[in-house]
């Protein structure tokens, strides 16, 4: 017997590979029966494929799936527990809206009566009573998300999966048929799976979120844990708009960035630690300049957004993104204050580019699949032509260019993370392994550059002792 605090779904070290490309790395994932869980990540992260692992519209390449307590990784759809909603709904054109919600129980070959009941409580639920006999053809779009849904839950299943279900709606019906799924979910009491790439959508529905990136997830909380504490640079931008600037944690409840020394809230870093510092744009607070600003700047722009001003300061060179009801004009000289419980730090993911290389010759090394000179005085330890060793680079040591030519590496753009003055990139080449650069250049994403690294960039030492490079 399924009890309520037990998993409902646990996904096990699943992977999903389609040729040499992976859409899932090795997730692990368990939802609690009832839950709204919603999985959220860009275009590509792999989120989809998770759900239809779970539907059992794909098969993982490794790992096991589990149902309620039973292990279902290889069963067919139809004979899993789940019943799927998607983006497009897929209802039947030539069936009128009791007849496309009583499709599946025509199937189990259900009493009539029975499920006339069935049909007409689902459509109760949706809020679609007396559009029984209304062709579906004629309905608005949230009309027909709606009958897609009642067909869903008439099933009664154990758990449902929703694949973007909104996204064809505009943005007025979307809003409304957030709160009907929302109210809905709390009705039947069942477990919901929400695919979406809507971080607003997201923070709105769910008790938990999964956020997703590269086929990874990168974090699993409560709406307000990824808002407020987000573990990584990737989910602090992505949720909601962020300033993401580098610091130092000079010591507990100590931190440096902006040029300037702040309280904060966090332990444990270290000391003289560089770290990566989150800080909303609503949490910063802004005022005619005073004694008691912590940063002095100039307001850029001004934009009003409906509820508040946005607005852009300069301090020194680096650009804050601010939020407040109250609008300061571009060129007015503002004070800014943070509290410390509103300064978020981060670990830093990594402090420079590390790559696995060899040694080809004196001063000569290969690594990212070419071969680049360096400086002897940049090699550390005893290392000779053919060795293994550990290749590191400073990313604003790394040069971008427009044009590839033949004797560069060449990559693609596939992430811009802005951080107050400069922006981070991450180029993943054709080498296969991701680059990491600092540059004032703006680049977009997808854009396709050459890679150069000079020689003096290059630090060079043996591999460790297991062969693993970190």
């Amino acid at each position: 017997m399924q009890k309520d605090n037990e998993p409902i779904i646990e996904v096990k070290n699943v992977s999903k590979f389609f040729g040499e490309k992976t859409a899932l790395d090795h997730i692990d994932l368990s939802i609690r029966k009832g839950e709204f869980v919603t999985i959220l990540g860009p275009s590509g992260c792999g989120k989809t494929t998770l759900l239809r692992l779970i539907a059992g519209f794909q098969t993982a390449s490794e790992g096991e799936i589990r149902i309620g307590g039973k292990e279902i990784t290889q069963v067919p759809p139809h004979k899993r527990p789940v019943n799927t909603v998607f983006q497009k709904y897929a209802l039947f054109p030539h069936l009128n809206v009791y007849d496309n919600i009583a499709f599946g129980l025509k199937l189990k070959k259900m009493p009539k009566d029975v499920m006339e009941k069935k049909v007409k409580a689902a459509l109760k639920m949706v809020g679609m009573t007396d559009y029984e006999y209304r062709d579906v053809n004629s309905l608005s779009g949230g009309q027909q998300q709606r009958v897609a849904i009642a067909r869903a839950i008439v099933n009664e299943p154990e758990v449902l999966l929703l694949d973007e279900p909104l996204a064809a709606l505009d943005l007025k019906m979307r809003k409304d048929m957030q709160m009907e799924l929302k109210e809905m979910h709390k009705r039947l009491g069942i477990t919901f799976v929400y695919v979406t790439h809507d971080q607003e959508e997201a923070l709105t529905l769910s008790d938990t979120i999964v956020v997703m990136s590269e086929g990874k997830i990168q974090q699993i909380g409560t709406p307000t844990d990824i808002y407020n504490e987000p573990v990584n640079c990737f989910v602090a931008d992505f949720i909601g708009e962020s300033n993401i600037l580098n610091g130092t944690m000079i010591k507990d409840k100590l931190v440096r960035f902006c040029g300037k020394e702040f309280e904060c809230v966090d332990e444990g870093f270290g000391e003289n630690m560089p770290v990566d510092v989150v800080i909303r744009p609503e949490d910063f607070y802004i005022f005619p300049v005073s004694d008691a600003a912590q940063l002095v700047g100039k307001v850029q722009s001004c934009i009003f957004k409906g509820v508040h001003y946005e607005m852009v300061v300069l301090c020194d060179d680096y650009e804050l993104t601010v939020q407040d009801y109250h609008g300061f004009d571009a060129g007015t000289e503002v004070g800014l204050l943070v509290k410390p419980m509103d300064i978020q730090i981060m670990k830093k993911e990594r402090t420079c580019n590390t790559f696995e290389g060899k040694m080809v010759g004196e001063n000569r090394v290969e690594f990212l699949g070419c071969e680049f000179d360096c400086l002897s005085e940049n090699i550390k330890g005893s290392v000779a032509a053919g060795d293994a060793v550990e290749v590191e680079v400073d990313f604003e040591k790394v040069n971008l260019e427009d044009n590839a030519s033949a004797d560069m590496i060449e990559g693609e753009v596939k992430f811009i993370l802005y951080k107050g003055n400069h922006y981070h990139l991450t180029v993943h080449s054709d080498w296969d392994e991701d680059v990491f650069v600092d540059t004032n250049d703006v680049w977009d994403n997808g854009d396709r550059v050459g890679i150069t690294i000079p020689a003096e960039a290059i630090r060079v030492m043996p591999a460790k002792a297991d062969g693993n490079v970190n």
